[in-house]
């Protein structure tokens, strides 16, 4: 028995395939499109190496590319103003509007490197510039003697063989004093006097007053001696009990010369 499809059935199938024909070719145009596009914006770097200057940013302009001179070199191989070296290769696929880097060439090296030694940073930068070369890096060091001066150049006075133009120089800053050693603040909680004196004398402190509390009043041990003296291990007997407090406290910082107070009592 042959079984019969509704007209409306079959033009409603007939909707569906031309749709996703439809689909498809569109699909298919979108990304022919899309490919067209991107690889008509890629072009292939072209040789650069050996023109001048002008004439290089005329061929990269020509074929919707820039050109950025990076590097000044110096060549026994190069005429003086021409490219010496190119950057992305020749041949390589890039995309409109590209930079190209170039280095030019100074040709031989005809410039004497001038003594830098001793002079400020900027008579040593004029120098420099005056006979066609320019400021490299300009780093500091502590160094006795003199500041802001240069000690030290790259390359050196007279130097030959120099591949670029560019002089950098050290100068001499003021020479950072040794900081002070630091330790840590001991305890002194009951030791006698003498003992607490000779323990704190061992690292450089000294106890500067004192307050007794069987006395009546604080007491400053007699002729205190200065902030950088250590004063004597031994201190007047009249101080006999022991210590239960202390300033700095304990594993405070303390450095050479600081003075520490303490209370005694029995």
């Amino acid at each position: 028995m042959k079984v019969k499809i509704p007209r409306s059935v079959d033009r409603f199938f007939n909707i569906v395939l031309g749709a996703l024909a439809m689909l498809i070719v569109a699909l298919v145009s979108a990304f022919l499109t899309m490919r067209l596009a991107i690889h008509g914006r890629e072009v292939k770097v072209p040789t650069l190496t050996g023109l001048t200057l002008f004439e290089a940013s005329q061929k990269t302009s020509s074929l919707g590319l820039s050109l950025n001179l990076e590097n000044r070199f110096y060549s026994a191989n190069v005429p003086p103003g021409r490219v010496l070296a190119q950057s992305p290769a020749p041949g390589a696929t890039v995309r409109r509007e590209w930079a190209v880097r170039v280095t030019e060439s100074l040709g031989i090296q005809q410039v004497a490197i001038p003594s830098l030694l001793g002079q400020s940073e900027r008579t040593a930068t004029i120098n420099i510039r005056r006979v066609a070369l320019e400021p490299g890096v300009i780093a500091h060091t502590p160094s006795p003697g003199a500041s802001g001066v240069v000690i030290a150049q790259t390359p050196n006075p007279n130097a030959a063989g120099v591949d670029r133009p560019r002089v950098s120089i050290l100068l001499s800053d003021p020479a950072e004093s040794a900081a002070p050693t630091a330790y840590v603040m001991p305890s002194l909680a009951g030791l006698s006097l003498a003992t607490a004196s000779a323990r704190v004398a061992a690292i450089g402190l000294h106890i500067a007053s004192m307050e007794d509390l069987n006395l009546s009043a604080p007491t400053t041990p007699a002729n205190p001696p200065a902030a950088t003296t250590p004063p004597p291990t031994a201190e007047p007997v009249a101080h006999t009990g022991t210590i239960i407090a202390q300033t700095p406290a304990v594993g405070h910082r303390v450095v050479k010369g600081d003075a520490v107070h303490i209370t005694l009592t029995d």
